[in-house]
C-alpha cells in the first residue's frame, strides 16, 4: 500500500518555499507556503483546499495572486491559514484589485489567522466584492485542521515576528488486505472508501455494509465489526513536518524538535552555512548545521534541508552536505 501523502516542493532548494501535498487516489491536495507557484499546473492548483502559510514575507506569500487568479471559478472554498496579521495581508491583495465585475464568481476564501491561544476566522466571497463577513473568534489548541484521517498541527516561532511551523500527521492508516479480498471474491471499487470512513467515524459495530462480489450483481453483508476483522489492518500513519525562518533558540528548538518528533519527512530550512552563523543570527535563520541538529534531536527518520540563501548558489552541493553531516552525527 502506498503512502496517502505525496508531498514534492515546488520550487528547487534556493528558490521561494512551496510544499505541494497530494492525496493518493483523491483530488485533492494541501499547500505549505505560498512562495511562486507558476510551475504548478491549473489542474494542481484547482485540487488545493488547504492552504498554510508560515508568515508573509515576499518569498513565502507572493503566489498568492497567482493562486487567487486561478481559482475564481472554483466552488469549493479555500480555506488559508497563517499568523497574526494573515486577515489584512490577504485583505490588503485584495483590495489592489477592482472587483466591479465578479458577483457571480463563486469563489470564497476563509482566512484562519493564528493570534497565541486564539483563532479568528474571516469569510471573504467573491459575490459581496470580497468584503469581510462575520469573524469567529474561537480558542486554538496546536490544531489547525482536524478530519477523519488526519490532522494539522502548529507551533508559532520567532521570526522577530510570529512563523508558523506545521505538522501533517495521518490518523492509523488503514490497509486492505487483497489477499483475503481475492480468496472471499470481493470487488474493488469505492466500498473501500466506504469501509475505512465507516471504521474511522466509529460507526456502531453492528452497522451493515454489503459488499459487490467479483463479475456478479450480488453482494457479500457484513457488520461492520467482522469487516473490520476480516479485511482491515490498522498501522501507523505518515507525519509530515514544515518547517522555515526562525532562529537558533532555545524556545524555538524546544518548539520545532516537540512538532517534529519521530516525523516521516522532514522539511527544514537550512538557510546560511555554519561558517556564516553570525550572519544567520542577525536574519533569523537556521544554518544548514543547525537544521540538521534538530532534525537529529527530534529522531526524524528523513530529513530535506530546503530553502538555500543563494548566496550559496555557486556550491550548490554545501549547504546539503553540512545539513546531513549534522544529522549523522551521533
Amino acid at each position: 500500500m502506498g503512502d496517502t501523502f505525496q508531498p514534492r516542493l515546488v520550487n528547487n532548494p534556493f528558490e521561494d518555499p512551496a510544499l505541494y501535498v497530494a492525496f493518493r487516489y483523491q483530488r485533492r491536495a494541501l499547500l505549505f507556503d505560498l512562495g511562486t507557484i507558476d510551475s504548478l499546473s491549473l489542474r494542481e492548483i484547482h485540487k488545493i483546499s488547504d492552504v498554510f502559510v508560515s508568515h508573509t514575507h515576499i518569498d513565502h506569500f507572493i503566489g498568492f495572486d497567482h493562486l487567487l487568479r486561478s481559482s475564481l471559478n472554483r466552488e469549493e472554498e479555500i480555506r488559508l491559514y497563517g499568523p497574526r496579521g494573515i486577515t489584512d495581508n490577504v485583505r490588503g491583495k485584495l483590495a489592489g484589485y477592482t472587483w466591479n465585475l465578479i458577483q457571480n464568481y463563486p469563489l470564497t476564501i476563509s482566512v484562519h489567522e493564528i493570534d497565541g491561544e486564539g483563532k479568528k476566522i474571516t469569510h471573504l466571497r467573491a459575490a459581496d466584492l470580497f468584503r469581510p463577513e462575520g469573524e469567529n473568534l474561537t480558542h486554538f489548541d496546536g490544531i489547525l485542521l482536524d478530519e477523519p484521517s488526519f490532522a494539522v498541527r502548529a507551533a508559532i516561532l520567532d521570526h522577530r515576528i510570529p512563523c508558523l511551523a506545521f505538522s501533517l500527521e495521518e490518523k492509523n492508516r488503514l490497509n486492505i488486505r487483497q489477499e483475503r479480498m481475492e480468496a472471499m471474491g470481493l470487488a474493488s471499487g469505492p466500498w473501500l472508501d466506504e469501509l475505512k470512513r465507516m471504521v474511522r467515524e466509529n460507526y456502531a459495530e453492528t452497522a451493515q455494509l454489503g459488499i459487490p462480489l467479483k463479475n456478479s450483481k450480488e453482494k457479500k453483508t457484513l457488520s461492520l465489526k467482522e469487516w473490520r476483522e476480516t479485511l482491515v489492518v490498522e498501522t501507523t500513519g505518515q507525519k509530515i513536518v514544515y518547517v522555515v525562518d526562525n532562529g537558533f533558540s532555545p524556545s524555538n528548538v524546544e518548539r520545532i524538535v516537540s512538532l517534529a518528533r519521530e516525523a516521516d519527512l522532514f522539511y527544514c530550512e537550512a538557510s546560511f552555512s555554519q561558517e556564516d552563523e553570525a550572519r544567520a543570527r542577525e536574519r533569523c535563520h537556521l544554518t544548514a548545521s543547525q537544521a540538521g541538529t534538530i532534525a537529529r534531536i527530534a529522531q526524524v527518520k528523513r530529513f530535506i534541508p530546503f530553502h538555500f540563501s543563494l548566496r550559496y548558489e555557486a556550491d550548490s552541493e554545501r549547504l546539503l552536505k553540512e545539513a546531513l553531516a549534522a544529522f549523522a552525527k551521533g
